[in-house]
């Protein structure tokens, strides 16, 4: 049992575990899951870690989307966002690269969801490792991360 999956169980609410064998030589790890899980790609949320103004943040965003660095500084107050390094997200996170959930992480960074997210009755984000993917609803990851809602992906 991942962090993740133990975290959303400490928090009581309503989830389902969905995994799929993941493909070592496939890089693309969300739209992998979308395609083996037969889900549409807009339910389907990666999980970013960015860097604003200095300080590490999370970004959930649908895995067929990009990352609008602009907004997210704007959302979380910042004046510059860079993606961070891959060492600095695993270890900040606890997890491997595609395979990094927004629950359940090391160190607890401030967390943007992009508001499509809201528009889905439930998505899915990793929970904690390639090819395992939790379903929950949008309004429990914004509890269970504290996370603001805003316009970040492009």
């Amino acid at each position: 049992m991942t962090p993740a999956v133990k975290s959303a169980k400490k928090a009581g609410i309503v989830f389902k575990i969905h995994s799929y064998e993941h493909n070592p030589a496939n890089t693309n790890y969300g739209e992998e899951a979308a395609q083996a899980l037969s889900i549409s790609a807009d339910r389907v949320f990666k999980t970013l870690i960015a860097e604003v103004s200095g300080e590490l943040v999370v970004a959930v965003i649908p895995v067929n989307r990009q990352l609008n660095l602009k907004s997210l500084a704007k959302a979380m107050g910042g004046k510059k966002a860079e993606m961070a390094d891959v060492r600095k997200a695993e270890k900040s996170s606890g997890y491997v690269a595609g395979g990094i959930s927004p629950l359940g992480q090391r160190k607890r960074l401030r967390t943007c969801i992009d508001n499509s997210a809201l528009d889905a009755n439930r998505i899915h984000v990793s929970a904690g490792r390639r090819g395992l993917e939790i379903e929950l609803t949008a309004q429990d990851l914004r509890r269970m991360t504290n996370a603001i809602v805003a316009f970040i992906a492009g």
